[in-house]
């Protein structure tokens, strides 16, 4: 298949960089500094999977150079999709199937927004990962999957050929769930928790699910993920919380999550595709989220000086 992987950090450098591996044409839309040592350098990766170097990888900052595509996988920073879905029309034709790996539950409607319907798939990812230097992508935990979906009957075909091409990848496993939309929202459980929680205490997950007074915020803000989802009309399996603690409990001691990194870092992250979201999404359908409004409001200070929106910081 003709692949464009739109954002090519750790999420989409390594799945990008394992497709290519196993012999899918892989085009990485990137910019700056690493995209200039993808070019000189090739994508290197290291992983418990087994390390790889790509030479001669095929890289631009300008999709329409590549055109037209049989997917393009979307693995840009949540509050980046808008954006992201403007940038890859050139490489969308009447075929072409669009698969967001974001953290979050929106992704798909902001793509289609922009894109219409026809394209875009649903999906995500688990992984954890991130560009450790220019044109090299660091993979420390997680055995890797990506889990996707249709929303069209149409989309089956193609869907089916995407997974058989994950299915080639070494270090990937690759699902086609009967519900997408109950596997997104139980990745959401978890990453979201893990964000929140990250991001306010500035602590690793092994600390954080240790001490008993943050545990139990945990559990809280996975209680109220939960109860938005359930009032959205979301099948979430009925031990979907007990799972999304068993997969905190199971992440290495010193696991981060990509927004608490941001966060720390001083940088704009996904606040608002994650707690933001489920505050938000929790008032659409009348369910009180107060320990992800208490986190929201908590970091919302320094996320609106990282993004530029407060001049007296």
């Amino acid at each position: 298949m003709r692949l464009a992987i739109m954002g090519s950090g750790g999420v989409g450098g390594y799945f990008g960089a394992r497709l290519a591996e196993a012999g899918e044409d892989v085009t990485f839309i990137a910019r700056g500094e690493h995209l200039a040592a993808m070019r000189r350098s090739g994508l290197q990766v290291s992983s418990p999977e087994g390390d790889l170097v790509l030479k001669g990888v095929s890289a631009t900052d300008d999709p329409a150079e590549t055109g037209v595509v049989d997917a393009v996988i979307v693995a840009v920073k949540a509050w980046q999709v808008p954006t992201a879905a403007e940038t890859i029309r050139p490489l969308v034709g009447p075929d072409t199937l669009v698969l967001p790996l974001e953290n979050g539950v929106e992704a798909a409607d902001q793509l289609s927004e922009v894109l219409g319907e026809a394209p875009v798939l649903d999906g995500l990812c688990g992984i954890l990962a991130w560009r450790e230097a220019p044109g090299h992508i660091r993979h420390a935990g997680v055995s890797p999957f990506v889990r996707f979906g249709t929303r069209l009957p149409g989309q089956r075909p193609g869907a089916e050929r995407l997974k058989a091409a994950f299915d080639r990848a070494i270090g990937v496993t690759a699902e086609l769930p009967e519900d997408i939309e109950a596997a997104v929202w139980s990745k959401f459980l978890f990453i979201c928790a893990m964000s929140g929680i990250g991001s306010l205490t500035r602590a690793p997950l092994g600390v954080t699910r240790r001490l008993p007074e943050t545990r139990r915020l945990i559990e809280q803000i996975l209680g109220e993920i939960e109860a938005v989802a359930r009032a959205r009309g979301v099948a979430l399996p009925s031990d979907a919380v007990p799972r999304a603690m068993d997969f905190i409990d199971a992440m290495p001691a010193t696991s981060t999550a990509s927004m608490q990194r941001d966060i720390v870092a001083g940088r704009p992250s996904e606040l608002e595709a994650q707690n933001g979201a489920v505050v938000r999404l929790g008032r659409s359908v009348n369910v009180a989220t107060p320990v992800n409004a208490m986190i929201h409001a908590a970091l919302l200070p320094q996320e609106n000086a990282a993004r530029g929106l407060d001049p007296d910081a």
